[in-house]
């Protein structure tokens, strides 16, 4: 009609663009990072919806967001198997290959000579190593499992881990950790985050001046034959800061510092951790 404008109906909308959520694929597989050689430690990620992990029937910690740590010991078997059990009640199986160590052996031309030890060191060895095994079944919240792990002290390495003297055929212990040579008071510092679990109040028979930090996740360090310790039972410390200083206590024939580590009952290699010693 004439004079009235036309009614307008509703604007045409365009149609929205689809809308796409793009969600990050079901991890199924572990994730590991680390040698998986003997005296070695990989740190791994579990498959998404990991409750329970097992190393070879053994169970072992996982962390919320699903890290773990695993670790062979010096004379670990070629293989080992990893498993993973779900929400859903399914498990996933990693069977690892472990490379095996060329250690530094010295055969020697003449018998083992062990001496009979007296009554009393009997019963001071029997306190020490219940001290000891008591301290390495305190589980810290220490994440410093997670960490690069730097050297608690630089210098001349005196001793290497796994070494071992054979004499006319009869095995001698082999060396759980690294000694590596300085003078009396030299600093050594945490060689990554822990919780101090013991701190000798005076020296042990063979390790003299003793010093343990928990690191998490089941592993621990061990610094030997210490001048002076600087920490105490229960303190956290941190990469890198001064915890004792090195000395000649305990059953030494020098000034060195012993560094030894363990995951869980694996003795295992400080080198291939904290990586060559560069001055």
């Amino acid at each position: 009609m004439e004079g009235v404008s036309p009614q307008v109906g509703p604007a045409a909308v365009a149609p929205s663009p689809e809308v796409r959520v793009t969600q990050d694929p079901v991890r199924r597989e572990f994730a590991l990072e680390g040698a998986i050689i003997q005296g070695g430690a990989v740190v791994g990620t579990a498959p998404d919806s990991a409750i329970r992990l097992e190393l070879d029937g053994q169970a072992i910690d996982l962390a919320r967001d699903g890290r773990f740590l695993i670790a062979f010991d010096r004379d670990a078997a070629p293989t080992a198997r990893l498993v993973a059990y779900l929400e859903n009640g399914e498990a996933i199986e990693k069977l690892l290959t472990i490379a095996p160590r060329d250690w530094p052996i010295e055969r020697v031309n003449a018998p083992l000579r062990a001496g009979v030890p007296s009554a009393t060191f009997l019963r001071m060895r029997a306190v020490e190593l219940e001290q000891i095994n008591a301290a390495r079944q305190v589980h810290t919240d220490s994440q410093g499992w997670r960490q690069r792990f730097i050297w608690p002290h630089k210098g001349r390495i005196s001793g290497r881990f796994g070494s071992q003297r054979i004499y006319q055929g009869k095995p001698a212990s082999y060396h759980s950790g690294v000694d590596v040579a300085g003078a009396t008071g030299d600093i050594i510092v945490a060689p990554a985050d822990g919780v101090v679990i013991l701190a000798s109040d005076q020296p042990f028979t063979l390790e003299g001046n003793l010093l343990m930090l928990d690191h998490g996740m089941g592993l621990n360090s061990a610094f030997l034959h210490l001048s002076r310790i600087d920490v105490k039972a229960g303190d956290h410390v941190r990469k890198g800061q001064p915890i004792a200083a090195l000395g000649a206590t305990g059953r030494a024939t020098g000034p060195h510092m012993h560094w030894g580590l363990k995951w869980n009952d694996a003795r295992i290699d400080p080198m291939l951790l904290a990586g060559p010693i560069t001055e």
